[in-house]
């Protein structure tokens, strides 16, 4: 039997506020996608997360649109080698040199964009990331897509709520290991950070206006 501290098989989700729409200035934006790699998800991969081949369209418009726009474009890179404690919690996986550690092609990361390479959950921890969008791109728009929602996803948009960036997730950018972790990371960014959650990265569109 389930008691207020131990939830009982079936949760019902919270409520979700979900923005119709979001329109933000290109230059004080960046998308940082979190985590796409071979291993998470490419057939063969050591960690494939079912749902996140379906992203890479979605994400691939979102960029698109994003750089012609003139938005910063960052990539965090999941980077582990020999002994790290990680591998004890998970198989092996994005060993660096590796075909599974590398991003995948279809989001490849074109001259200009920022790769992080990251050795746990956070992008922001031990990262250039904060770095580069305070104080070199003087971002404060963030929006974040990615893999795994509720692991690497959630953790760098926690940290990017922290440090009061403006951030926006898009819930068909973001794949997630089961429907529960979907909805916790959705759920945690739409009330507990400022910015905002839509339903599509097409909900997304920016502006080249200065004073957008």
């Amino acid at each position: 039997m389930a008691s207020g501290f131990i939830p009982g098989k079936t949760v019902e989700v919270p409520e979700i506020s979900f923005a119709d729409n979001v329109e933000l200035n290109a230059a004080k934006t960046a998308i940082v996608i979190v985590d796409m790699q071979n291993d998470f998800v490419k057939e063969g991969g050591t960690l494939v997360v079912e749902d996140a081949a379906i992203t890479i369209p979605t994400i691939q418009d979102l960029i698109a649109r994003g750089r012609d726009a003139g938005c910063r474009i960052a990539y965090t890179q999941d980077s582990h080698t020999d002994g790290d404690p990680e591998w004890d919690i998970w198989p092996k996986h994005c060993e660096v040199g590796t075909w599974g550690w590398q991003i995948v092609e279809d989001l490849a990361p074109q001259e200009g964009d920022l790769v992080c390479r990251k050795s746990r959950y956070d992008g922001f921890y031990g990262t250039e990331l904060e770095h580069f969008l305070s104080r070199v791109w003087q971002v404060e728009n963030l929006i974040i897509v990615g893999t795994v929602s509720s692991i690497c996803v959630a953790h760098t948009a926690a940290s990017a709520g922290l440090r009061w960036f403006n951030l926006i997730l898009a819930a068909d950018g973001m794949s997630a290991l089961t429907e529960f972790d979907q909805a916790l990371t959705l759920r945690q960014a739409s009330w507990l950070y400022t910015g905002n959650v839509v339903k599509s990265c097409s909900d997304i569109q920016f502006s080249t206006e200065s004073q957008a």
